[in-house]
């Protein structure tokens, strides 16, 4: 499976975010093997170095252990987890917000337009 890479954002940090959504998923679960660089360059279809920068960029967040000989595996460490789930609903929002702001919408229309957008995907029902 080949990915499309955008032009503006380092590769590696491109495959560390989709590797991140795939934990959040629950598509890689906690003590999961990732596949080997090799098998991850070849997957998508980038050098084998970007791959373990990678990998050694989600190892320095603690997302990520090596285990010498055996591979890299997804941290069990639920506190880890939870603070990555934290932080990249925060990148989200904030990117979300930044962008509305710049289109001249002020907080209480983001606010309003995001209730709404919710509403309609709960079909009216709300889990405030």
């Amino acid at each position: 499976m080949t990915t499309e890479f955008e032009s503006s954002k380092p590769i590696y940090s491109q495959l560390a975010d989709r590797i991140n959504r795939q934990i959040l998923r629950g598509d890689i679960q906690p003590g999961d093997k990732l596949p080997s660089v090799r098998e991850t360059a070849i997957q998508s279809n980038v050098n084998p170095n970007t791959v373990q920068r990678t990998y050694r960029e989600l190892e320095g967040l603690k997302i990520v252990e090596t285990r010498r000989g055996q591979g890299t595996f997804v941290t069990e460490n639920e506190t880890i987890l939870h603070e990555m789930r934290e932080r990249l609903k925060l990148e989200e929002i904030s990117a979300f917000v930044k962008g509305m702001q710049e289109m001249g919408y002020t907080n209480a229309e983001i606010e309003n337009g995001l209730h709404a957008f919710l509403a309609e995907l709960d079909g009216g029902i709300r889990n405030d």
